[in-house]
């Protein structure tokens, strides 16, 4: 009889067992995060990785990325030439006979030197490379000083005006079309001013 007992209770100790084993392998497939282990989704799963490179793509992309090579080229030949009247300004304002000259060149620092810290910004922004400053071309006279003045503002007018006009961005087209109207108001006074010399 202690015999058939114990055989008994080793049976149903081995189906109690075989059916905790079933039981905990059925938890497990519904739940396998219970027991979490190294996989490759706590790493980085690709899921994760494409919202990442979606991200980058759209939300850390670099603006200059989206300049077109017109307005580029224009905020490059604007720097030059704003960086240029700055410093021909300085060398009319301090050299100048006429004091109307001298006027001027003072004139041509503030106003330039304020749409170059705008420009700046821009092409800080749009990641567009600012290029050297160059020394002030020499000239003999204020005559020489008045009618390069007027040649320069004459042909920067219609290159604002265009990228006002046909630009693609619109921080540069705005910068263009603010800019230009100080750029007639210069012209006009440059051919002013340059009238009475002789």
């Amino acid at each position: 009889m202690k015999y058939k007992f114990s055989i008994n209770i080793r049976f149903v100790l081995g189906a109690i067992a075989i059916g905790c084993i079933s039981f905990s392998g059925t938890a497990l497939a519904q739940n396998p995060r219970m027991f979490p282990t190294a996989t490759p989704t706590s790493a980085g799963s690709p899921e994760q990785d494409t919202v990442k490179s979606k991200s980058d793509s759209t939300g850390n992309k670099a603006k200059g990325a989206t300049l077109s090579s017109a307005d580029k080229a224009f905020i490059k030949d604007a720097a030059k030439g704003g960086m240029m009247e700055v410093a021909m300004g300085r060398v009319a304002e301090k050299n100048a006979t006429s004091s109307e000259v001298k006027n001027f060149g003072a004139r041509m620092v503030k106003d330039h030197s304020k749409a170059n810290e705008d420009l700046k910004a821009i092409a800080k922004e749009e990641n567009v490379e600012w290029p050297a400053e160059k020394e002030a071309g020499k000239w003999k006279s204020d005559k020489d000083y008045m009618d390069a003045m007027v040649k320069d503002h004459e042909k920067d007018l219609v290159a604002f005006e265009r990228e006002a006009k046909n630009g693609s961005d619109p921080d540069v087209k705005s910068f263009a079309s603010k800019t230009a109207k100080t750029v007639r108001e210069h012209m006009e006074m440059a051919k002013e001013i340059d009238a009475k010399l002789k």
